[in-house]
């Protein structure tokens, strides 16, 4: 059996239609070129001959009906299928508060994407021969009505009865908060935790035990690939925050080749310019280089660092490109201001501790993994092989 396709990711498109614009002056996120960033990423994907188009969640500013009846029509002027999940900005409410949709609106918008149960947040589907997407919901909320990113039990039985029944060799999952840590100590941190599935290892023992291991995820807003278990998070960064990326991924191989693997080969590419911003790269780094400083504070006085505030107050203006190079992807960090504890953390901070070490990965942005055809007997799933680079395209 033979695997040749070809498809793209946009995650954290938060679209916002010009009369829905929320201004403040420390948004790190220029959703003022949500909807031209993307109108010139769906026209450089219109050149390739895309198998199909994933959007990990975030799809509006902050779920404004508007913005997603637009969304919704311009996804289906596509000439190829279209799947999301839903993100924290898509149903930051459980009911329709006159701003924002609620949280069972959310199908309604986006029934061709992937949603066949109007009454579920989550969904399986098959792809094409051989290969089948599940999306997840990963937008929980506490009896307080706070949300938070995690997986309830039903939709983890549902998750596990799914994987059962499913005869496909290759199976992706997309869902938008993180499922591995993609950066140092994420899960420990009180910043970092609100990134993550909260119940992310009762998930990867799933994935793992059905032989699944690529889970795409946004959120997070940079350039990262992850593995924990042989349970690959590749996630992506935001199309409205600096560097403004997107994927574009091909699957190849033939399993009676001598290797048996499958090869995903990994392209990221950037909006460089937009309409208003001829120079979007450097504007959009300044932008949030500029509103750095009091989440830098706050950083280095939380733990593990513990600085005092007037060392936070010191410090924090050297780690003013620190999110944007994190952002970026491939980040290689130098802080030779710093106390040398601080310095050691600060320079590992966009290397995962949960990488397993014997799956280098050694590219955010361009690279390719070799994983083995999902077994579908429980237990009998090998895990992904290696990793390596590709030259930039």
């Amino acid at each position: 059996m033979t695997l040749d396709f070809r498809f793209g990711i946009i995650s954290d498109l938060h679209i916002a239609l010009p009369h829905t614009v929320w201004d403040h002056p420390s948004r790190f996120h220029l959703v003022e070129v949500s909807i031209p960033a993307l109108e010139i990423v769906l026209a450089e994907l219109a050149e390739l001959d895309l198998d199909f188009l994933l959007l990990p969640g975030d799809l509006t500013q902050h779920g404004e009906p508007d913005n997603h009846t637009w969304l919704a029509e311009r996804l289906h002027q596509l000439p190829y299928p279209v799947y999301v999940v839903p993100g924290n900005h898509d149903i930051p409410c459980l009911k329709n508060n006159g701003h924002s949709i609620g949280v069972n609106d959310f199908t309604h918008y986006y029934q061709p994407f992937g949603y066949q149960d109007l009454t579920q947040l989550y969904y399986t589907c098959s792809l094409l021969p051989h290969v089948r997407l599940i999306g997840l919901n990963s937008n929980q909320f506490d009896p307080q009505g706070r949300l938070f990113g995690g997986l309830d039990q039903q939709q983890l039985i549902w998750l596990e009865n799914a994987l059962q029944e499913a005869s496909e060799e290759l199976i992706l999952v997309m869902v938008h908060h993180n499922v591995v840590e993609h950066l140092r100590g994420q899960s420990q941190h009180g910043w970092g935790r609100r990134y993550m599935i909260k119940n992310a290892s009762e998930l990867i023992r799933i994935l793992q035990r059905y032989g699944v291991q690529l889970v795409f995820t946004g959120h997070l807003h940079i350039q990262n690939i992850a593995c924990r278990k042989g349970v690959y998070d590749i996630t992506t960064g935001s199309l409205v925050s600096y560097p403004h990326p997107y994927r574009i991924l091909r699957v190849t191989g033939d399993r009676h080749h001598s290797s048996g693997a499958w090869q995903i080969h990994i392209q990221s590419r950037r909006v460089e310019a937009v309409e208003e911003w001829p120079n979007l790269q450097h504007f959009s780094r300044e932008w949030m280089a500029n509103r750095s400083t009091p989440l830098m504070e706050q950083f280095l006085a939380a733990d593990p660092l513990n600085f005092s505030g007037e060392q936070a107050r010191t410090f924090a203006p050297h780690l003013r490109y620190l999110w944007a190079d994190i952002a970026a992807g491939d980040a290689h960090l130098w802080f030779p201001e710093f106390p040398l504890a601080a310095r050691h953390y600060l320079e590992k901070m966009n290397r995962s501790v949960s990488c397993d070490p014997d799956i280098p990965i050694t590219s955010d942005n361009q690279t390719t993994l070799s994983l083995q055809p999902r077994s579908t007997k429980v237990g009998l799933a090998s895990p992904a092989l290696s990793a390596s680079p590709l030259a930039r395209e």
